[in-house]
């Protein structure tokens, strides 16, 4: 799953951004949105349009997941079910039910949950295996992300099952003027692994904006390639 505390942090751009990465890297790749009523995904992976079911769809028994999936034409190997434009309970149960289904047939399953805490988080925070938790690096956003990281954690999952991804990282958001020294500061508030710095990038956040696949060149979507590498197994070095 990927969560985050406080909104505006990226994280759907993020959960396309990775979910392209492993369907690149030759994995079968499922995204889920959970944020009913702010959807973003659709447009973000190219399935604007073309979605007939959504998540709520799935999930009270209207129509079986595979009606609800919808390959990214963007990008080959990902696959979304979308949230729905207003309403839509999420529960864990049925969610939980949704998994097992496509299990056979997917080799990652990205839940994108709604910002903060609400019911899509303690759903998805209740069947998933690792919690991705995306932040930028501000004060606000690193101290929601504590409190994020210390709900999933007091389940007694061990602490590898979080993981920290900083988005939207310029060379201005450290430094003695900046409101955050450096990225130690940022792991040593959260209490969470470093998984990814992603840059700063407004070719990929055009490319979401208007649902078209930005530059394989892009510092952003290269660090979205070696994040999806490290989830994978291998070890790749971060740099910033």
């Amino acid at each position: 799953m990927l969560c985050s505390g406080k909104g505006g942090t990226g994280k759907s751009t993020v959960s396309v951004l990775l979910g392209a990465a492993l369907a690149r890297l030759g994995r079968k790749v499922l995204l889920v949105e959970l944020d009913s009523g702010l959807r973003s995904v659709d447009i973000i992976a190219g399935v604007y349009g073309r979605t007939v079911y959504d998540i709520e769809d799935v999930l009270c028994g209207r129509c079986e997941a595979g009606k609800a999936i919808v390959p990214s034409p963007l990008y080959p190997g990902l696959s979304v079910i979308s949230a729905p434009y207003e309403g839509g309970d999420v529960e864990a149960a049925p969610l939980g039910r949704l998994l097992m289904a496509v299990r056979p047939y997917f080799d990652f399953v990205l839940l994108d949950t709604a910002a903060g805490m609400g019911a899509p988080f303690t759903a998805a925070v209740t069947v998933a295996d690792k919690a991705l938790l995306v932040l930028t690096p501000d004060p606000v956003a690193l101290r929601d992300g504590k409190i994020v990281a210390d709900r999933i954690l007091s389940g007694g999952r061990p602490q590898s099952t979080v993981r920290l991804v900083m988005n939207r990282v310029t060379r201005d958001s450290f430094g003695k003027r900046a409101a955050v020294f450096d990225l130690d500061e940022c792991i040593d508030t959260v209490g969470a692994q470093l998984l990814a710095v992603i840059p700063e990038s407004r070719e990929l956040q055009q490319a979401g904006v208007h649902g078209s696949i930005p530059s394989p060149g892009d510092p952003a979507v290269t660090a979205g390639q070696a994040m999806a590498k490290r989830l994978c197994g291998q070890r790749v070095p971060l740099t910033f």
